[in-house]
């Protein structure tokens, strides 16, 4: 149990080429899975789908208990969100092919998204474009996140009361119409539910639609704190903080 612990340990945690490597391949394998989920999520249930979600499956299996296993307060690692949300999506994975085909289950497994933050953070250890680009790239997570968790929120809420929902495409194409306030008319929901849930898209999505402009438009900068005052983002080639004076040293490759 010692070896195989600290196995995981450097697989999940180490920095030995191999470990990053390794890390590296599943974030690679975690992108891919999530476009998938993606674009399944518009198709019938086949019978492929169901091996492959089952195979999908079996590597998240095997991903979660390793995780478990490199954790040194497994307790505590059992109750993050992140966990959770794990046991949902693989849940998610198995039960359609053993009960039959759930909308809610298929779509619960939206939530892998959230996991693309913790991909983002990983993949801005290994690449400078990452690094460079957090702030564009985190803004326009946030919003792909939203879009795709809200639909499936108004695919399993409105299908079985709204005529206007019929599939998933009728939810995605209602959640953006909303989002970019262009709303036609010819799709709708219905009831309290619906209606607050259209407040949220509106509210919510609009804000993070705005913040991914002013992200994108925004003149560059770096992250580097003031000793001093604290500010944290500061012209590429600054040599003093403008809040408070004090003397930089941001590290820089020089301006061309």
């Amino acid at each position: 149990m010692k070896s195989l612990t600290k196995f995981c340990r450097e697989i999940h945690y180490g920095r030995s080429p191999g470990a990053a490597r390794a890390r590296f391949a599943f974030i690679t394998f975690d992108i891919t899975v999530v476009a998938y989920f993606v674009v399944t999520t518009f198709m019938e249930l086949h019978e492929w789908i169901i091996v492959l979600d089952m195979l999908i499956g079996m590597v998240y299996v095997v991903d979660f208990v390793g995780r478990l296993i490199a954790d040194r307060d497994r307790g505590r690692f059992l109750i993050k969100p992140m966990t959770i949300i794990d046991f949902i999506v693989i849940a998610s994975l198995f039960v359609p092919a053993l009960i039959g085909n759930f909308a809610f289950l298929r779509l619960a497994r939206s939530l892998r998204l959230l996991r693309s933050y913790v991909l983002a953070r990983e993949l801005r250890e290994y690449s400078k474009f990452f690094a460079k680009n957090e702030e564009v790239i985190f803004s326009s997570l946030n919003l792909l996140v939203f879009i795709f968790v809200v639909t499936a929120a108004v695919y399993v809420l409105q299908v079985q009361v709204n005529d206007s929902i019929n599939n998933y495409v009728d939810a995605l194409y209602f959640t953006i119409t909303t989002l970019t306030t262009t709303g036609f008319g010819d799709v709708i929901l219905v009831g309290s539910t619906g209606r607050l849930l259209s407040v949220v898209i509106m509210i919510v999505g609009v804000a993070l639609f705005l913040r991914l402009v002013q992200t994108v438009f925004r003149p560059s900068r770096v992250r580097y704190e003031c000793p001093d005052c604290g500010l944290s983002r500061h012209e590429p080639d600054a040599i003093h903080c403008k809040h408070c004076g004090r003397q930089l040293h941001i590290q820089t490759e020089g301006m061309t």
